[in-house]
């Protein structure tokens, strides 16, 4: 089997098309990941941040978050005690 010219340019193209697939999904990717989860396709640890490259308002954002779930935890941990006695 030769090489030729158009195996090469496919070859090209293909490469080209999938760098700018993946380029497209990373720039997009929170987006993407909650579409495919709400299709019902389980992502593990998808789009997990580096702490480390987060920016002050993001670093925030998480920590308010976070509060908020352990405030959750908290209030479903003693409600159930609260109701026993």
């Amino acid at each position: 089997m030769n090489l030729t010219s158009n195996h090469l340019t496919g070859f090209a193209a293909g490469v080209g098309a999938a760098a700018l697939g993946f380029y497209l999904y990373k720039k997009n990717q929170r987006q993407v990941d909650e579409f495919l989860r709400s299709q019902g396709l389980n992502l593990p640890g998808c789009g997990a941040h580096d702490p480390g490259s987060l920016t002050l308002e993001e670093l925030v954002a998480e920590k308010e978050r976070l509060e908020d779930l352990i405030a959750e935890r908290e209030m479903a941990v003693s409600e159930p005690e609260a109701q026993a006695a």
